[in-house]
């Protein structure tokens, strides 16, 4: 058994830097308990490239995984399983899947059932380890999914009332009487999107202290004082001229209060001012860190006249870094955000035709160029689609989420703005977005505790883990300390084994479980045969605060939607079927035992009625005995010659644990394809046994074998298996074949890797479908730098 620990792996990634603004023990205990933490608590990034934003139910839905290291983007090949859901706006799962992960990369399919309704939805990615952290760590986009064949509301929200949400962000966190203090705001309606409007920051007699009105996508800032005993409203009117009132933080008497501002000499000017108890100074800190590295910390003491830190700007990471203020007792009592912009861009540059007919060849060539001056192995995801009148969100391009939304909270609308038109415009609205989305990913009290952080859920290195509890039938109490086995009729034979903890907890690693199987799960029913199974579903019930944007269907476009799903109901009748079933495929033939010692073919040998006469007289490594009427199996220990172990062997057929052997020598030895011996002691997990003797029947499916009714026998679904997406070729003179070719989705290419010049060439051939096609392309270089290229071309009528 081999001995690991995926965590410790991977520490040399993540292994912070640490930076002290002077020789100050407490400042040295800041530093030091922030490195234990965060040597333990991994960052993992998930990026999803779905390869479209705009679905039919019945179409399939086909994703690329991107799980990077959350400081530095670079792969990271901790968990091997990712878990993706589609949910509605109340957080059910419409979908759910499981698909494998190597080495950071992972790729799949998921069809769109037909019990889904017209609207938007939530497509979420994670990993088993990241359900440790908030939900909000969690990758999620939206798409819009149509259901032609149920009628549906196009426009909810126009017979909806007119309403707002408006809230307010003090930097730092808090109001503080008589102290000046930015307050960043952000104003969107029900469709998520940011609203243009004026408004005023009134006092309780109706004076007015400071108009404002937002910058872009409903956001902006002002500054004013609050007084002592004053409590403050928003007064705002929209574009139509309506007026709302809403309700600002309220005042607090005693406090602290920060303000960031950059400074002309690369450096970044941290205010802290605050109304004490005393008069006497007192002691604040002050952590800088960027994802968890790259740390920074300072002391500094606090009077009348406030305190004043300059932090270097080179000691901060690239994208999101985090500000915060502690007291004496190391209690946080300021925090925000602060973005730089990062200096390596991979610029993608994709060139293809601007013209072609239907069923013609389209060659596109790719190029990456990272400006590091060596050319990279950049490794891409292509997908081309048409462009059709329905309008839908855009898709969230990686290097935005990387470096922006994967850091903040909740929705960010058009996040790629942020990186065009660098201005002093654009400055101002990234750093009010930094007040607005701004959150504490960390949780100091974890942080600085006494003792070592301990997560819940472990990372699947190996495989996909199933939980359960094993409790009494009669009394539902929780069992310990009993042996569990999972198997599923197949072949070649895989068991899985566990023991119950002292709670009745059981868990299970499943290694190469692919696809949908009938599985089966028991206890060793020779002595436990009183417990139940309850076995719980391994995707998270933890969800974030982001909603999903509202659902808008332009009624004027039903015969688009009847043209696309005529479209879609071609495509999935005429695609063959070896490209629209799901097949595992097998890295061996070998079952969990590895070799057998000893293997036979019954149909090499004379048949015998009996399972007993099978044994005895061919089989020489299982000797039959009888005792008190029952049937014993006893295996010749192939370490010791001439020695036969004294208890049973473990029984298998068809990979099923058998525990009642007699049942087993009724079964009919036709049946049965052939035996295998591993004749010597064998070690499951936590299981022993004294050799195992596994039969397999002709189609692997039990053939006919009753189980014992205590065994709990139900469907579930491993990792998906692979899937290749089908795209007809058209070069031997085949373009006037006469079968349709209505293909929405001309072409996915999930794995799509640069040569050492930088460069890559795909080649794929248009449908039947005239019109607009958008080519969008994600990729990542090695050293965590990413890149989106989006380029269109036409497709016209051949003439035949």
């Amino acid at each position: 058994m081999r001995s690991k620990n995926p965590i410790y792996l991977c520490l040399f990634i993540v292994l912070p830097l640490l930076g002290f603004g002077q020789d100050d023990a407490m400042v040295k205990s800041i530093g030091q308990r922030f490195g234990l933490y965060t040597e333990r608590a991994i960052q993992e990034k998930m990026y999803l490239h779905l390869d479209r934003p705009f679905y039919l139910v019945g179409e399939t839905m086909w994703f690329k995984a991107y799980n990077f290291e959350g400081a530095s983007h670079r792969f990271l090949d901790l968990s091997k399983v990712a878990y993706l859901e589609v949910l509605d706006n109340e957080n059910n799962a419409m979908a759910q899947t499981k698909f494998s992960l190597l080495d950071g990369k992972g790729n799949g399919s998921l069809i769109l059932p037909a019990t889904i309704g017209s609207g938007t939805y939530k497509v979420r990615c994670y990993t088993n380890w990241m359900k440790n952290f908030s939900p909000d760590y969690f990758f999620e986009t939206s798409v819009t999914v149509l259901n032609p064949f149920v009628r549906f509301d196009p426009d909810k929200l126009a017979k909806e009332d007119v309403s707002y949400d408006i809230q307010f962000f003090p930097e730092g966190g808090h109001l503080v009487k008589n102290i000046a203090s930015k307050v960043a705001f952000r104003a969107v309606g029900k469709d998520g999107k940011g609203i243009s409007f004026t408004g005023a920051i009134v006092d309780q007699q109706n004076n007015t202290i400071v108009k404002f009105q937002p910058v872009r996508h409903g956001i902006g800032s002002f500054m004013m004082v609050p007084e002592a005993g004053s409590s403050y409203t928003a007064k705002i009117r929209d574009s139509k001229g309506r007026e709302f009132s809403y309700p600002l933080p309220k005042v607090e008497e005693k406090g602290f209060v920060m303000q960031v501002k950059d400074t002309t000499n690369n450096r970044i000017k941290i205010t802290v001012n605050g109304q004490l108890s005393g008069d006497e100074p007192v002691e604040v800190y002050m952590l800088s860190h960027t994802r968890q590295t790259k740390q920074y910390g300072e002391k500094k003491v606090l009077a009348k006249d406030g305190a004043v830190f300059l932090l270097d700007k080179n000691k901060l990471g690239e994208g999101v870094s985090h500000i915060a203020i502690f007291n004496e007792k190391l209690r946080p009592v300021c925090e925000r955000l602060y973005f730089k912009r990062p200096s390596a861009k991979l610029a993608i540059d994709a060139k293809v035709g601007k013209t072609f007919i239907t069923r013609e060849k389209v060659a596109l060539d790719l190029s990456a160029n990272s400006g590091t001056g060596t050319p990279e192995l950049t490794n891409m995801s292509v997908s081309v689609f048409l462009v059709d009148s329905i309008g839908t969100n855009p898709q969230l391009d990686i290097t935005s989420f990387l470096w922006l939304t994967s850091d903040l909270r909740g929705n960010v609308e058009s996040p790629e703005y942020y990186f065009q038109n660098v201005n002093s415009e654009t400055d101002q609205a990234l750093d009010n977005l930094m007040l607005t989305h701004g959150w504490r990913r960390l949780k100091w009290e974890k942080v600085f505790a006494a003792t070592t952080v301990e997560f819940e859920h472990l990372p699947e290195y190996d495989g996909h883990f199933m939980f359960g509890k094993i409790v009494g039938k009669s009394d539902g109490a929780p069992a310990a300390n009993v042996g569990a086995f999972l198997a599923a009729p197949d072949a070649p034979a895989m068991l899985y084994a566990a023991m119950s903890d002292p709670k009745g907890n059981v868990m299970f690693e499943l290694r190469n479980f692919i696809g949908q199987k009938e599985i089966t799960i028991q206890t060793d029913l020779r002595h436990d045969s009183t417990y139940r199974f309850e076995m719980a579903s391994p995707f998270s019930k933890q969800f974030s605060s982001q909603t999903v944007p509202a659902f808008y269907f332009d009624k004027t476009l039903e015969n688009t939607l009847l043209t696309r799903s005529i479209n879609m109901q071609t495509v999935n009748a005429y695609q063959p079927t070896v490209f629209s079933q799901k097949k595992a495929v097998l890295k061996d033939s070998l079952a969990f035992f590895g070799m057998p010692d000893e293997k036979y073919f019954l149909d090499d040998f004379t048949r015998f009625p009996t399972m007993e006469e099978v044994l005895r007289e061919y089989v020489r490594g299982v000797l039959v005995r009888r005792r008190q009427k029952q049937f014993h199996f006893r295996m010749i220990d192939k370490l010791l010659p001439n020695t036969f172990y004294t208890t049973d062997p473990l029984l298998l057929l068809d990979g099923i644990p058998i525990f009642d052997t007699d049942k087993f020598m009724e079964i009919d030895p036709l049946k049965v394809k052939k035996i295998e011996l591993a004749s010597s002691r064998y070690f499951l997990g936590p299981m022993t046994f004294t050799g195992i003797a596994s039969f397999t029947t002709y189609k692997s499916d039990l053939a006919g074998f009753e189980l014992n009714p205590t065994v709990l026998v139900m469907p579930y679904e491993g990792v998906q298996a692979h899937r290749e997406f089908y795209s007809p070729k058209y070069d031997s003179g085949n373009a006037s074949s006469r079968i349709a070719d209505f293909r929405n989705l001309m072409y996915w290419a999930p794995d799509v890797t640069t040569d050492a010049a930088g460069k890559a060439h795909v080649e794929f051939n248009t449908s039947d479908q005239v019109g607009q096609y958008k080519v969008v392309i994600q990729g990542v270089t090695p050293s965590g730098i990413p890149g989106s290229k989006s380029v269109t071309f036409e497709v016209g009528k051949r003439n035949f």
